[in-house]
Order: structure tokens, then sequence, then C-alpha cells
């Protein structure tokens, strides 16, 4: 089963597996990079943490409902995050963690267990 809905799947959901240049999450696979929030989870055309803009935070602070923590997978190494996006995050109040997608995963999972305002964006690997 894929992502549907034109990449879009509703409600939030733990990240099950990831790697092969995708994710598996609520019975379903996507190939390439998700932004998940508590809404719901959506396909993101980037495919590096350079491409990661104001615009595409933006979008995650508009569809998220509130975060507290947000968490950004930069692919198979930690990349800094734009000065733009940190500032972007800091202006909305909201923590932001930056690092390898499979480390980003494994934070994501947690803070959804301890039902955390979280969000994730996360660069396929």
């Amino acid at each position: 089963m894929t992502v549907r809905d034109g990449g879009y799947v509703a409600g939030r959901h733990r990240i099950d597996d990831y790697g092969r240049g995708g994710f598996r999450f609520a019975d379903m696979s996507h190939k390439g990079s998700i932004l998940a929030l508590p809404s719901g989870v959506r396909a993101v055309p980037l495919s590096s943490a350079a491409e990661i803009d104001e615009a595409m935070i933006d979008r995650a602070l508009s569809e998220s409902g509130g975060l507290d923590v947000f968490v950004v997978g930069t692919g198979q190494e930690l990349l800094p995050l734009a000065a733009g996006v940190r500032a972007r995050l800091r202006e909305a109040g909201i923590g932001c963690e930056a690092m390898a997608t499979g480390a980003a995963v494994r934070t994501y999972n947690i803070l959804v267990d301890e039902d955390r305002r979280v969000g994730a964006l996360l660069i396929a690997v």
C-alpha cells in the first residue's frame, strides 16, 4: 500500500521504518521525503536538507495545530539548517532539533509515544 490522497494521510503516526529512499507508517509506504505532523503525514518534494526553506517551515506551522518541538532529519548526515529557517521556528516559539534522518525518526517516535506536540520534516535516505 502507498500514501494516497495526493500524498497525505490524516492523523498522527509513528514512523515504522525508513531507508531505501522512503518511509513506512500507517501500514503504508512512501518513496521520498515527508512532513509528519499531529494532523497527518504529507509527502514533500525535498531531496536534500539544502532545499528546506522558510516557506516549508511556514507550511508546517500552518498545518500543525501548534507544536512544542520540530525535528528535522537532514539525510544521511547531520547538516545545519539555514539561519532563516532556524529564526522562523524561534519566532514561532518552537524548539528545533536537526539531526541525521535515522536519529530524527527515533527521536520523533519517542516524542509521539510521550504524547508530545511534535512535528518532523524527514529527508528520505
